[in-house]
């Protein structure tokens, strides 16, 4: 198992796109052995200390593996829609790692 954590960060007034980009893409995770273990939508005030800024969303992924996380990342439904993605995200900090 691998997991994928995502610290989204939007660009001003590009809500409605960015949940329109994750409504499309994120059902696409079950065809690759993936799951979305957790999507928070943190508060300003529940960041205690940040030198990255504010993120909109973070999110916890799984995958069986990392071909199922590239195929995954590569898939054709996934792919149409990343337009919206480019409209609405500043900038995605990704982090992979293992459970210990």
């Amino acid at each position: 198992m691998i997991y994928y954590t995502q610290l989204i960060f939007i660009k001003p007034g590009k809500e409605s796109s960015f949940h329109f980009f994750e409504d499309q893409v994120l059902p696409l995770l079950s065809h690759h052995n993936g799951e979305l273990v957790y999507r928070i939508r943190p508060s300003i005030s529940s960041v205690v200390t940040t030198t990255l800024g504010h993120p909109y969303e973070i999110h916890l992924v799984t995958f069986a593996d990392r071909k199922s996380f590239e195929g995954y990342r590569d898939d054709p439904q996934r792919l149409k829609h990343m337009h919206l993605k480019d409209e609405s995200v500043e900038r995605i900090m990704l982090v992979e790692g293992n459970a210990l």
